[in-house]
């Protein structure tokens, strides 16, 4: 499996969030922190972002199922 690096516009796009949503997570700690690439490029790892998206899938999920009153 490989890994790709994903600039700054690309996760936004995927995960729906601004770039300053973006840092902002990244500064509480809920967020993958970005990787630097060089002097003055960063990048994020396509299987951080992949695992961020599929916890808040599986968060919304989980608080759905409580909120209808439905054991996991």
């Amino acid at each position: 499996m490989t890994n790709s690096i994903l600039k700054l516009p690309a996760v936004s796009a995927r995960t729906g969030l601004s770039s300053s949503s973006i840092y902002a997570f990244i500064a509480e700690g809920h967020f993958p922190r970005q990787i630097s690439l060089g002097s003055r490029s960063v990048g994020w790892l396509e299987s951080e972002i992949n695992g961020w998206i599929d916890s808040r899938i599986t968060a919304s999920s989980v608080r759905k199922t409580h909120e209808k009153g439905i054991q996991p």
